[in-house]
């Protein structure tokens, strides 16, 4: 096995072992803190920190990646995960809003350092061709959503088997070790920029990359507008779902996302997508969080609806999605792709902070109708955003 194979099998396998803590964490403070009598609009108030605090990662984690090295940034998100995850394991009293809103901002640093990382380590370790990137950058994406989503049921059932408090400290034990042996295993320059780049180098001057990161804080933001509070408080308090069950369905649609993702390169018959096919793809999506809708307006079984709905929306985001990562890294120059990658996430993070308010405060007010026209929208923003996405060829 060559050097750049077993670099990225250690990035990946770290990315993975976060992901799992990730996805964990986010169904614990969700599910633990609704029952704790928190409104939907306060949920998502206690992410709020965790995404606004990924924007401002992203814009300064791909800067210092040049300098300091991609393996720095990631083993500090790691660290930073332990830490975030061992916070929260405290008694209830001490579980005040500002607590909590503090240990999901180191959360939400730790997840971009970590992100930012792994991805702009792919452009990095993979030479060849487009579809090649394209093949390698759909695994790493589409395998760490499908880890997520088993950190969705892995978080709703450690809650019921374990206990909150035990939940969190199972998992941070488990990143801890993760994290000694990715420091071991990991060349110390990976990814270390050979010029020193300025930090007003962090905002891009190639037209590409901005219409690319507008549209990706919209498409992210379609999705967190139902997912991140509105879907599990509407299976948990409307249909009656248990923890586990709601956790599963979760998992079982990111574990699917990811898979779908990771396919991507196969189901678009593509060797390397373009701008066009990111556009094509948001025009698709546009229609299905309006159908759920309409069908939820007109009393058709909810469980029904939004259970299958819900997995064709996955289908096509998650493609959009991969053909996103890559084109990231196809418009970006060798030496720059951490701060690029770094500039994007962070549109990515602002996407998520939208949608995450508007998640809490739509269900609250309109309820999951209400969060799926907000979505609908956001996804035809995107599409007529990317309608300026040039081909990979013509990008630089």
């Amino acid at each position: 096995m060559d050097s750049a194979t077993r670099n990225y099998l250690v990035v990946t396998a770290g990315y993975w072992a976060f992901t799992l803590t990730d996805g964990a964490i986010r169904m614990l403070v969700v599910l633990y803190f609704h029952q704790l009598g928190y409104s939907p609009l306060e949920v998502a108030m206690l992410f709020l920190f965790y995404e606004f605090f990924g924007i401002v990662t992203n814009l300064v984690g791909g800067w210092l990646a040049t300098r300091l090295g991609l393996n720095v940034t990631m083993l500090a998100g790691m660290a930073l995960q332990v830490m975030a995850l061992s916070m929260l394991a405290v008694p209830d009293p001490w579980l005040s809003v500002a607590y909590v809103m503090t240990a999901q901002a180191l959360s939400g640093i730790a997840k971009d350092l970590n992100k930012m990382s792994a991805k702009a380590s792919v452009r990095t370790l993979v030479t060849g061709d487009g579809s090649r990137l394209f093949r390698w950058v759909a695994a790493l994406t589409g395998s760490k959503n499908a880890l997520k989503g088993a950190g969705f049921f892995l978080g709703a059932l450690l809650l019921d088997l374990a206990g909150y408090r035990a939940a969190l400290m199972i998992l941070a034990g488990g990143l801890l070790i993760v994290l000694i042996a990715t420091a071991l295993l990991l060349p110390t320059a990976l990814g270390k920029s050979k010029r020193k780049r300025r930090f007003r180098q962090v905002f891009s001057n190639v037209p590409a990359i901005n219409w690319l990161s507008a549209a990706r804080f919209f498409l992210f933001g379609s999705r967190d507008v139902w997912f991140v509070v509105a879907l599990p408080v509407f299976l948990y308090d409307r249909l009656g779902w248990s923890f586990t069950r709601t956790g599963a369905f979760l998992a079982l649609w990111v574990i699917g996302y990811g898979i779908v993702q990771a396919s991507a390169p196969r189901l678009i018959r593509g060797h390397h997508p373009g701008g066009r096919t990111a556009m094509l793809l948001a025009l698709g999506l546009a229609g299905i969080p309006a159908a759920i809708a309409l069908a939820l307006g007109w009393g058709w079984d909810p469980a029904s609806v939004v259970t299958l709905g819900l997995m064709v929306f996955g289908v096509i985001f998650a493609i959009n999605s991969a053909v996103h990562s890559y084109l990231i890294l196809a418009y970006s120059e060798h030496d720059k792709v951490s701060m690029n990658v770094g500039f994007y996430y962070m549109a990515n993070a602002g996407g998520r902070l939208a949608g995450t308010i508007l998640s809490g405060f739509g269900y609250q007010r309109f309820g999951l109708t209400g969060c799926l026209w907000i979505a609908t929208a956001f996804v035809l923003a995107a599409a007529i955003l990317s309608i300026r996405l040039p081909p990979v060829e013509e990008s630089l």
